[in-house]
């Protein structure tokens, strides 16, 4: 289904979800997207390029920037960079999560997010419904797997957590259930590359300029 500029997905699909201000993507998101497809076995990924991290003090780039450096970075053929939230009116994203599940009422979706955001999670606005919404599949990236499992939403739903071979049962399985997959992650990140001044919003970068 698809209608009114908003991705398509069929009936019975899993979709994985990967939001973030992506100012600038990178290839690390890239990483994630295909690990995700690979290990959860994902119908696809949609890349939700938001507006504004509401976390953060100072705004982003304007987001057809930051859509089409993401553009550039991830060609992929099962995975979309989107703007959804611009579109559905949303900010964070627990409401978004919710309104799309309204729209595409036959699809199932799975939150994806490097294990940092998981340490702070529970900051999220309705960070627990989000739990209760959709499955949750958390990649590790260096240096934060430790802190990642010492985190509150962690130790709040140990219970409900997949580990290993399981975690491909993760976009099948009933929410609240979450899983940890630890890879071998790209050291990239937005700050990075900002700080090193290799993002210029209004440019749009190749694949080779993500290496």
């Amino acid at each position: 289904m698809q209608r009114n500029g908003m991705p398509y997905a069929r009936a019975g699909q899993v979709v994985g979800l990967l939001g973030g201000s992506f100012d600038p993507a990178h290839e690390g998101h890239a990483h994630i997207s295909k690990a995700a497809i690979t290990r959860l076995g994902l119908d696809r990924v949609w890349w939700l390029v938001s507006p504004g991290n509401p976390l953060k003090e100072k705004g982003p780039a304007p987001i057809a920037d930051r859509v089409s450096r993401a553009k550039a970075v991830m060609q992929h053929p099962r995975v979309q960079v989107t703007d959804i939230e611009q579109r559905l009116g949303t900010r964070y994203t627990a409401e978004t999560i919710a309104k799309l599940q309204i729209a595409y009422p036959d699809v199932r979706f799975v939150w994806l997010m490097g294990a940092d955001n998981l340490t702070q999670f529970h900051l999220w606005q309705n960070w627990q419904e989000i739990m209760h919404r959709v499955p949750v599949a958390v990649f590790a990236r260096p240096g934060d797997r430790i802190s990642a499992r010492m985190s509150r939403a962690a130790r709040m739903y140990r219970e409900n957590r997949l580990i290993g071979r399981a975690a491909s049962l993760l976009g099948q399985s009933e929410a609240p259930v979450w899983t940890f997959i630890n890879l071998p992650m790209s050291q990239s990140s937005s700050t990075a590359i900002r700080n090193a001044g290799d993002w210029t919003p209004g440019t749009v970068v190749g694949d080779d300029d993500e290496n």
